[in-house]
């Protein structure tokens, strides 16, 4: 039996006892969970303190649950297109972990990347993704690319083809993801329904922010407990 699933049972069992009398000290809860983040500025949170990416806010929220956290590795860097992440983590000597997000892509379309090159260095790092999550594909969870045409930086360029070009590489990523059976969440829609928010929007006037960061967080954290 993995860890998640587990852990899936634990938190149900957890919810299902009466509450704690205020004079009795909680036990400790020993479930915990490894997390390996790759991708690129979106999941190095370029912009925001290190407490304030999503995955580190994820993993606070988890807390609450009574979920702890064994181990988070980012394998990310800002400016990363898929190929160098993918080439990256095909360099890495890489332990098994219980969850693995990927986010990369902006850069890819940023640059002029070809389609077909997205599609066959996205389709290498899921496969690798999945082999450390121990064949678990349910285990990777794909995040789709914010679209930054919305800020203020981003709307100093064209818009209508930045948008047009990230809906396209999310339309592949969102496929790949379903092809191999990985977790798949559409963050997109968030940042572009908060258009108007500029506290979405980090002091780069690029990036997002952490209370951006905690929205993916919200959406996130369901998933790692189903």
């Amino acid at each position: 039996m993995n860890r998640v699933f587990v852990l899936f049972i634990g938190f149900i069992l957890i919810s299902c006892e009466k509450p704690v009398e205020s004079n009795m000290t909680i036990k400790d809860d020993s479930l915990k969970i490894s997390w390996l983040a790759l991708g690129d500025s979106y999941t190095i949170g370029q912009g925001v303190n290190a407490s304030e990416r999503f995955p580190a806010q994820t993993l606070d929220l988890l807390k609450l649950r009574s979920i702890k956290t064994a181990q988070l590795t980012y394998i990310a860097t800002t400016g990363w297109t898929s190929a160098e992440l993918d080439k990256s983590i095909s360099q890495q000597n890489l332990t098994n972990y219980d969850f693995v997000t990927v986010l990369i892509g902006v850069n890819d379309q940023f640059q002029g990347v070809d389609t077909s090159a997205y599609i066959r260095n996205f389709t290498s790092i899921l496969n690798r993704a999945i082999q450390v999550t121990r064949g678990e594909s349910q285990h990777v969870l794909v995040l789709s690319i914010p679209d930054y045409s919305l800020t203020p930086e981003g709307k100093k360029l064209d818009t209508t083809k930045i948008k047009r070009e990230i809906d396209v590489f999310n339309r592949l990523n969102k496929n790949l993801a379903k092809i191999l059976k990985c977790q798949y969440l559409d963050i997109t829609v968030l940042g572009r329904e908060a258009k108007s928010n500029p506290s979405w929007v980090a002091r780069d006037g690029l990036h997002p922010s952490a209370i951006a960061y905690k929205k993916w967080a919200e959406s996130i954290g369901p998933l790692i407990v189903r």
